[in-house]
C-alpha cells in the first residue's frame, strides 16, 4: 500500500469540521479540567481534548512538560466529560507511555517530523496501531519531509493517518510566527486529498488575533479540521500564552466560520468558462516568460563576452521597486508579487550560470 491508497476514513466518525482544542501544555489537573468543563459548557463543537504532555522547547531550563503524571490528567478529561483526547509524542518512551494511557489521538510534532530517525523510532514504537496518528508539517518548508514521515508511518502498518498544517519558520520578520505557505500544503492535499489535514492557526499565527481569518481560509480550501490552542486563564499560560484563547472566544470563533461545500453541481458551466480563461491567460503567461528568459540568454551571453558578473544587485533593486509600484498601482498584494518577480528573477540567474559554464 501507499500514500495514495491509504483511506483514512477515522475521521468520519466525528462532527465536520473536525475540532481539536486544548491548552497548550497540560499544567495542572485543575486547570485541564476547568479548560474541558468550560469546552463543555460554551457548546463549542469540540470533538478532541487536546494537551501537550511533553514539551520540546528551543531552550533548555524551560518548563518542558509535565511527564507522564499528565496523561492521568487526560484520562479524566476523558473519563468526566466525554471528549476523544490527543497529544504530542516525540519518541519511542512517549510512544509506548501514551498508548498505555489509551490516549486517542497522537500526533509528531514539527521538530520531530524534520528529523527522519526521530519518526523512525516513533513509527516503529506504533507498529500497527490503529489509532489514528497526525504528523505535523516540518518546521523548514520541505514538502518530502512531510511525506517522507507519512510514509514510515505507513511502513510500521500505520494506516489512519492525517496531517497538521502548523506553518513553516522563516527567518523574514512577518505578521506570521510561522508563515502558512499555503502552496505546501495545498500540494499535500493535491497528491493524497484522501488524508485528512487539519490546520493548526495558533503556531500559524502566534497571537490570537488572526486565529479566526486563518481558520476561515483553511476551510476556504478544503481543510477537514481546526487544532486551537485553549486555555481557562492564556495570559497565566505556562507556554505560548500569547496564542491561546479561552473556552468562551473557542466557542465564538467556531460559530462564526463557514464551511464550504465540496460539490460543484450546478456550477460546473460558470466555472468551465472562468477555467477555461484562466487556462488561455496562463498560456499567454507562459509565452510571456519564454520570452523573458531569452532575452535573459542574450544578456548572459554579453556577461561572459565581457566577464561581467551575473547578479548586479543595483540592477535588483531597480526591479523590485518596479515590482512594488506596480503591485501598488493594481491592488494587487506587494508580497505576491515580490514572490512572482523573486522566482523570475533566480530563474533568470540560473539561465545566465548555465552559458556562463558552457
Amino acid at each position: 500500500m501507499n500514500l495514495k491508497e491509504v483511506k483514512a476514513d477515522w475521521i468520519s466518525e466525528f462532527e465536520s469540521p473536525l475540532v481539536i482544542a486544548g491548552p497548550c501544555s497540560a499544567e495542572s489537573e485543575s486547570q485541564m479540567l476547568e479548560a474541558a468543563r468550560r469546552i463543555k459548557e460554551s457548546n463549542a463543537k469540540v470533538s478532541i481534548f487536546r494537551a501537550g504532555i511533553w514539551k520540546p522547547r528551543t531552550k533548555p531550563n524551560g518548563f518542558e512538560g509535565v511527564g507522564v503524571i499528565g496523561l492521568n490528567w487526560l484520562k479524566k478529561v476523558k473519563e468526566e466529560y466525554g471528549f476523544k483526547i490527543a497529544t504530542e509524542v516525540a519518541n519511542s518512551n512517549h510512544v509506548f507511555a501514551a498508548l498505555e494511557a489509551d490516549v486517542d489521538i497522537l500526533w509528531i510534532g514539527a521538530r520531530s517530523t524534520v528529523n527522519p530517525f526521530t519518526v523512525q523510532e516513533i513509527a516503529q514504537a506504533l507498529r500497527g496501531t490503529k489509532k489514528p496518528v497526525l504528523v505535523k508539517n516540518p518546521v523548514n518548508p520541505d514538502l518530502a519531509l512531510w511525506i517522507g514521515a507519512m510514509e514510515r508511518l505507513l511502513g510500521q502498518g500505520v494506516e489512519n493517518l492525517g496531517v497538521i498544517h502548523r506553518g513553516f519558520s522563516n527567518y523574514q520578520k512577518t505578521k506570521y510566527r510561522n508563515v502558512p505557505n499555503w502552496s505546501i500544503a495545498l500540494d499535500f492535499k493535491k497528491q493524497f486529498p484522501n488524508i485528512p489535514m487539519v490546520v493548526d492557526p495558533s503556531h500559524i499565527c502566534g497571537n490570537r488575533t488572526g486565529l479566526a481569518a486563518v481558520s476561515q481560509e483553511a476551510l476556504n480550501c478544503g481543510y477537514e479540521g481546526l487544532m486551537i490552542e485553549t486555555h481557562p486563564y492564556p495570559e497565566e499560560a505556562w507556554s505560548d500564552a500569547a496564542q491561546q484563547i479561552t473556552p468562551e472566544v473557542l466557542s465564538d470563533l467556531l460559530t462564526n466560520l463557514k464551511m464550504r461545500n465540496q460539490d460543484i453541481t450546478g456550477y460546473e458551466e460558470e466555472l468551465g468558462k472562468h477555467r477555461t480563461l484562466i487556462s488561455d491567460i496562463d498560456f499567454q503567461l507562459i509565452n510571456l516568460l519564454n520570452q523573458r528568459m531569452k532575452v535573459s540568454e542574450k544578456i548572459g551571453t554579453l556577461k561572459k563576452k565581457n566577464n561581467i558578473a551575473i547578479f548586479q544587485p543595483d540592477r535588483w533593486k531597480v526591479i523590485a521597486e518596479y515590482a512594488i509600484q506596480k503591485a501598488d498601482e493594481t491592488g494587487m498584494s506587494r508580497e505576491f508579487i515580490e514572490k512572482v518577480f523573486s522566482a523570475i528573477h533566480e530563474e533568470s540567474i540560473d539561465v545566465q550560470n548555465n552559458i556562463m559554464i558552457k
